[in-house]
Order: structure tokens, then sequence, then C-alpha cells
């Protein structure tokens, strides 16, 4: 019976010195053909592979895409601008540079500037407290934070009063002793409205409240917090300077403003500040986007050493199987190269068809993702045809042992065994 095959191989095989590209096709295509079943699992790991790699250029290019179109609005129309930081011994630092009082007006006119605000932390912990005289038996407990900002504050971080209002430039001009205080801050003094001209005292000093903050945008810190005119804090509470210059900008001109900001407060040393700006949502989904490749690609290779190493697995089993076929080819005038051609045609054909399946299969698991999260699928144009790519090569790689291997079959020993 193996005789009868032999040569029935022998007489597919031509005797002339070497096989043309015809035959080789042929060949692999019944060498790969012949066993259905062994086919399909050999390309499982291959498909994998080739489905990982391909679901991982789409998912992290349609997150990206996604991230990017619902990225953080807030923080993506901040930018901060503060004084910058010099070490003077120690763990101590200093500021190189004072923030002008004006520099509300001096941003003010830059090109993406919508609303710009001064805010700084009052350094002493002074006592806050509802009433004058303290009762000695009462549990002490921790004021809340005193901040001093000037009247655009409110509209620079979003915010909103719950009841009453907030100071405005009068105020600041005039040093009055007037108070908003955040929700919190608000709760924990037992303020819950202003319509009887509630006072709170800061060192003694009694200031009006005037209004209580419902919710702010950015720094909930503020929610916390007794806010005072900064011109008020200047007078009645030591601050000596700015904490840093807040700055709500429109979508996109975080570049522009980080630019022109330091020179419109210091023209004469803009590197004295440090300027806090939104990445642009291209950077954000371009960091999206490498994540994710980092984190997919990896299981992507690892399915496809599998792959290749099942390839390699079969190849050798379909080189032991047929060596009395390789014998009788060399016998009849096949070369050696002519023999190794044809298992490396095999293990790309497979490799090619798994990579074809995996590009298949790794489209439809993207499409499908996105249909139910309702995203818009977004693919490279080049991730098919490097799929497919990637998958020959693969096979190329996994098949190039196996076939030297069968070409160093000699036709005696491979004859004798069959």
């Amino acid at each position: 019976m193996k005789l009868r095959r032999i040569a029935r191989a022998g007489r597919r095989t031509s005797a002339v010195a070497s096989l043309s590209l015809r035959d080789l096709l042929r060949e692999s295509l019944e060498g790969v053909g012949a066993r259905p079943s062994r086919l399909i699992i050999t390309l499982v790991g291959t498909v994998l592979g080739i489905a990982s790699l391909v679901a991982t250029i789409g998912f992290a290019q349609t997150a990206g895409g996604q991230i990017a179109q619902q990225f953080d609005a807030l923080a993506a129309t901040r930018v901060t601008v503060e004084p910058g930081k010099a070490k003077t011994g120690g763990d101590q630092e200093r500021a190189t540079a004072r923030l002008p009082w004006d520099a509300v007006e001096r941003v003010s006119q830059l090109v993406g500037v919508e609303h710009s605000a001064l805010y700084a932390k009052i350094p002493t912990a002074l006592p806050v407290t509802t009433v004058r005289v303290q009762d000695p038996s009462a549990a002490a407990q921790s004021p809340p934070p005193i901040v001093a900002a000037s009247p655009e504050l409110l509209d620079t971080v979003q915010g909103s009063v719950r009841t009453g209002r907030f100071f405005d430039s009068g105020h600041d001009e005039r040093r009055d002793r007037v108070v908003v205080l955040g929700a919190e801050a608000a709760k924990r003094l037992g303020v819950n409205r202003i319509s009887g001209q509630p006072a709170v005292f800061i060192d003694d000093r009694a200031y009006t409240v005037i209004g209580i903050l419902g919710k702010v945008g950015t720094r909930d810190a503020l929610l916390d917090s007794v806010i005072v005119p900064i011109g008020t804090a200047r007078t009645d509470l030591g601050l000596a300077a700015a904490e840093s210059l807040d700055i709500r900008i429109a979508v996109g001109a975080g570049s522009v403003v980080a630019d022109q900001a330091p020179l419109a407060l210091n023209p004469n040393s803009p590197d004295a500040y440090t300027v806090k700006a939104p990445a642009s949502s291209n950077d954000l989904q371009k960091q999206v986007e490498g994540d994710i490749n980092v984190l997919f690609l990896a299981i992507g290779i690892v399915a496809l050493i599998g792959g290749g190493i099942g390839i390699a697995n079969v190849t050798l089993l379909s080189v032991s199987e047929r060596r009395g076929e390789i014998g009788l080819r060399r016998a009849l005038g096949a070369r050696t190269r002519d023999i190794a051609r044809q298992f490396m045609f095999e293990s790309v054909t497979v490799g090619l068809l798994g990579g074809l399946i995996g590009v298949v299969v790794g489209i439809a698991a993207l499409i499908a993702v996105c249909l139910v999260q309702q995203w818009t699928p977004v693919m490279a144009a080049w991730a098919a045809p490097v799929g497919v790519a990637v998958g020959a090569l693969v096979g190329l790689a996994a098949g190039s042992y196996p076939a030297m291997k069968a070409a160093r079959i000699e036709p005696v020993d491979a004859l004798r065994d069959a």
C-alpha cells in the first residue's frame, strides 16, 4: 500500500532537474488540503494571533477617537500659571517671581482667554467661627481653610451660587469684609441662608456672608473653603502674593495661552513662571492608542508564537509521514531546493489562510463591539493587508526548519524506510 502511494507521488513528480512554480503550487495545495482536520487545528493559533493584532489596531484607534471626542472639557479649558520654585537648601523652596496684582487685566486680551482669576490660600491657620465668644466646653473643630480670590473666580471655575451672590470688583476695591462660603464650609459653620445677613468671625473680625456656593467645575476644594476678596485679604489677613492665576480658555487654545501668558505677566522674565496647560486632543488620542497597543499587541504576539509553533509541528509531522514520497522525488531528479520549496510553500499557504481568516475575525469583532457600544468603528486601511502579510511571514518562519530537514533526506534512506 505504501509503495503504491509512493508510486503515485512519483508519477506526479517531473523528471526534469527542477519543479516549475506551477507544480510547486499544485503540490503544496494538495499537501495542505490532504488532511482538513489537521489544517483546521493548525490554523487556530494563527487565526487568533492575527485577529488579536487586527482587532487591537481597530480598538486602539476607535477608543482613541471616542476619548478624544469625550475628553474632560473642564480640564481642556483650564490653564494655570504659578510662580516658579527654586531650592533654597534642604526641602525648602522659594518663589522665583510674583504674580502681579493686575494679572487678570494683563491676560484678558490674549486670544483664547475667556475668564481669569487670581487665587491664593491664606498661609496661616486662622480661626473661623460664627460666634465671637467661644465655649470652652465645646469640642474643638478644625476651621475651614480660607482662600482669597479676585471677583472673576466664579466664572473662571464655572461655579454657581446656591443662594446670595458672589462678591464683585467693588467689594474687592473697597476691601469690604465679606465672604462667600463653599457648600461644605457653610454646613460645618451652620450657615444655611443669608437672609439675616449672617456673619463669620475670622481672627475675631466679623465678615458678612453674602453667598453660598452650590457647585464648581474646577477647584473642588472651594466647596470646603471660606472665600474672601483678594483685596480684603491683602489688607486684613496679610496676604503678600497670589498663589496662582487660573485662566479659563476656549477649547484648543491651551498651547497659545501657555506661550503668551508668561510674556503678558512679565515680558522681561517669562521663564520665571510655571504654566500648566491641557494636552491637545491629538496628544490624548495618541497616548490612548499607544497604551492599548502595548497591552493587546503582547497578547497577539503570544498567540502568533503559538500559531507558528503549531505550523512547525504539523509540517515536521508531514515530513516524517512523507519520507517515502520525498525519497522517490529525489530519486526521480528533484533537487534539494525543490523539496525545501514545496514544504515552505505549504507552511506559507497555511499561514496565509490563517492571516485571511484572522483579519475577517478581527474586523468582525471590532464591528460587533462598536455596535454594542454605539461607537463609530475606525480601522487603518493598512491593517488588513498587514495582517495577511504577517500570517504569511509566520508560516514562512515556522516552515523553515521542517523544509530544511526534508531537503536533507537522502533518497536511499527514505526508500528503505518506505
